[in-house]
């Protein structure tokens, strides 16, 4: 199974995260408007290629430095800050990486899409999102998807489904004034659908088709309300399903899985409507509102081929949030291709899929005792991330004594022993796997289509900001926070691996 590697508190609640396609760098973007982006540590002493001197010299001169020390001699390694700012006025809605990484899009309540450089965290481009068509008001983004590097795809409140295109995006973005200059959004959408009734709450890209020259993707399925839909770069949407009578929050495409034993008519012969692509064994996973995970067959778009309770809550179960499919090697427990599940209980539920096996739970870890799992997904290492409440999490194979990720603190294995059997000798810089101090309840969530207080729309030099909402908050709420770190210190000899991460500035 996994072990939590580190917590890193958040300065508020997160509603979106992304991953970066090509370096371990994660962005957050959270509801009050702020967007930060952290740097994980590289399995291994060097980092990118570099010496650990080199790797740990600051790269620009705002936001803290965006230099990550690599695995040092007693296994420990530093995540830092690569930049940080408040990017939109209200919440940040969704992110997403170019294909390249070099490009951080973000959408925010405020009704703006932004484009900035990764390394930097500069806007080199905005525009504002078209309002609702039938009402005439703001449109509040809910989705950003990177679907090429000549596409990108914002879902909406509304219903819409934009396409723009980016092909003016250059292929690197130095840290320059004239960057702005060279990239810039098409002035309005190029195409716009509705493939459902109402919001548009996930995107995943089909693969792409056997005669694609480009290798990129050209369709897509969408989940909205309680309908599936399948859309087309050129040719709109193709296809819908029949009203699912639960709502759709979450998807996945899943490659190879084989005949799943949950579907008596996986072996009939797929059609191609969708996609010329070989699709055989592939499976795309849909989230539900009521705690079941649901498998589609491509090709099959009209209903479901198969179901799996995730949650067997009372009642209605928790809702599935998020979803990402575990890469081969993640977890030796769980053999085979398996999917992680984010629910809004704050667990994360590991579902095993196809090749001829039934579907089903076969684990879970906690994420957070108080708040939902709103976003997971794997970064270029291997390794797990979480995000939900005021905590992203990292997680990554558990480890057991003797293995060789532990030959570096054989020399001070004494000492080690020590301090797990006294927590009160625990280092303060190295966070705790259980909850954080700054993790709380969060009150009256906002929801889709609410504005939120406006904020300054200031740069990276207003992250002082972010901490003046602590003077407001109720005493009893403080002691709900004291009460969570001293359980969190207590119960620190309870984890089945000692964080390896420190987190440079955070007691």
């Amino acid at each position: 199974m996994l072990d939590a590697v580190c917590a890193l508190p958040l300065s508020a609640d997160l509603f979106t995260q992304a991953i970066h396609p090509i370096e371990p760098i994660v962005s957050v973007g959270l509801f009050s408007g702020v967007v930060e982006t952290f740097r994980l540590p590289q399995i291994g002493g060097d980092v990118h290629g570099k010496s650990k001197a080199a790797a740990s010299q600051p790269v620009n001169g705002k936001g803290g430095t965006a230099a990550i020390r690599g695995a040092s001699d007693n296994g420990c390694a530093q995540i830092e800050t690569i930049w940080k700012t408040r990017r939109h006025k209200g919440s940040c809605r969704s992110l997403a990486f170019s294909s390249d990484g070099n490009i951080l899009f973000s959408a925010g309540t405020d009704g703006i899409l932004k484009a900035a450089s990764t390394s930097t965290g500069q806007v080199i481009s905005k525009l504002a999102i078209p309002p609702d068509s039938s009402t005439g008001a703001a449109d509040t983004p809910t989705v950003v998807h990177a679907l090429s590097p000549q596409t990108l795809l914002l879902g909406t409140d509304s219903s819409a489904l934009h396409l723009y295109d980016i092909r003016s995006a250059p292929s690197s973005l130095p840290s320059t004034a004239s960057t702005s200059a060279s990239f810039s959004f098409s002035s309005k959408p190029q195409q716009t659908h509705y493939p459902h009734e109402d919001y548009v709450s996930s995107i995943a890209a089909l693969p792409a088709s056997d005669t694609s020259t480009s290798g990129y993707s050209k369709q897509w399925v969408t989940t909205g309300a309680t309908t599936l839909a399948v859309t087309d770069l050129r040719r709109g949407v193709l296809s819908q399903s029949d009203d699912q009578e639960e709502e759709l929050l979450s998807c996945a495409y899943v490659r190879g899985l084989g005949p799943s034993s949950s579907s008596s008519s996986s072996k009939r012969k797929r059609q191609s409507d969708a996609t010329s692509a070989s699709t055989a064994g592939d499976q795309v996973l849909v989230g539900s509102a009521s705690g079941v995970l649901t498998l589609w067959e491509p090709g099959k778009w009209a209903d479901q081929s198969g179901r799996v309770v995730v949650d067997r809550a009372p009642g209605e179960g928790e809702s599935l949030e998020a979803i990402t499919v575990l890469p081969t090697g993640i977890g030796e427990a769980l053999p085979g291709p398996h999917a992680a599940v984010g629910i809004s209980d704050g667990t994360v539920r590991f579902v095993r899929l196809g090749r001829g096996r039934t579907p089903a739970v076969v684990g879970q870890v906690s994420h957070d005792e108080l708040e939902g799992v709103v976003g997971l997904g794997v970064d270029v290492e291997g390794r797990l991330i979480s995000g939900g409440g005021q905590i992203v999490k990292v997680w990554r194979e558990a480890v057991t004594a003797g293995d060789d990720d532990d030959n570096a603190q054989e020399s001070d294995a004494d000492d080690d022993d020590d301090d797990d059997e006294d927590s009160g000798a625990a280092d303060d810089n190295i966070l705790s796997t259980q909850a954080p101090p700054g993790s709380k309840k969060r009150n009256g969530l906002q929801k889709k289509g609410q504005s939120q207080k406006d904020v300054d729309d200031s740069q990276s030099d207003d992250d002082d900001d972010d901490d003046d909402d602590d003077d407001d908050k109720s005493e009893g709420r403080k002691r709900r926070k004291k009460r969570k770190r001293n359980k969190a210190i207590k119960g620190g000899g309870a984890a089945t691996t000692k964080p390896v991460l420190h987190f440079k500035g955070i007691d």
